[in-house]
């Protein structure tokens, strides 16, 4: 029988507190309060689709800007994510996935690498200055991918194909990231040890 893959981590600064509790074999079940009401949809749709159990308490400075909040949110889930993996034996290792939302098109691909990479494009022309539900600026999609990425340890290309809503836009981008790690974190029974010819992710 495999270990849990699960982890519970915290992070206070002058600019936010953080608590995150995640588990890689769950069922999609979330409890999400950031105190930034999109960010709190864009995590849960994560949670969702990407079948992670996902518990998320933040408060922060949002009176001055979301961007601390959502940075910090970001790096502890990058982190949890990368703890609850463990040594990585046994998982599929990437994962594709293209999703729309009405007339948005994205399409992420995840590789749990132990390298972090990102590479994020096609936004539309002024789509990191949408703020979208009032507190959310659409140049937090990006940046919240790259902690993301860089916390966990994860290749992540996200590429928008299409799409004209801002909210239809972020929403697409990261419901294909959820799917994407869905199928990379996925144990595949025909995988032994870690699946890379060095020996170690």
């Amino acid at each position: 029988m495999n270990a849990p893959r699960t982890a519970s981590l915290s992070r206070a600064t002058s600019e936010s507190r953080v608590e995150v509790e995640l588990d890689l074999d769950g069922a999609g079940r979330s409890r999400i309060d950031t105190t930034v009401p999109f960010f709190d949809h864009m995590l849960t749709a994560f949670a969702k689709h990407s079948l992670t159990d996902l518990t998320i308490r933040a408060e922060g400075d949002t009176h001055i800007d979301a961007h601390h909040t959502v940075e910090d949110v970001s790096i502890v889930l990058g982190q949890a994510i990368r703890q609850a993996l463990g040594d990585k034996a046994g998982i599929a290792r990437y994962g594709d996935a293209l999703v729309p939302l009405d007339e948005a098109l994205a399409q992420a691909v995840v590789d749990i690498s132990g390298r972090p990479y990102l590479v994020h494009s096609g936004e539309p022309a002024g789509f990191e200055h949408h703020l979208i539900g009032g507190h959310f600026t659409g140049s937090l999609v990006r940046h919240s991918f790259e902690a993301i990425s860089v916390h966990a340890g994860l290749t992540v290309h996200v590429r928008v194909l299409g799409g004209r809503d801002p909210h239809h836009i972020a929403e697409a981008e990261y419901k294909a990231f959820a799917r994407a790690f869905r199928q990379a974190k996925a144990l595949d029974p025909l995988v032994e040890g870690i699946p890379s010819t060095k020996g170690a992710l």
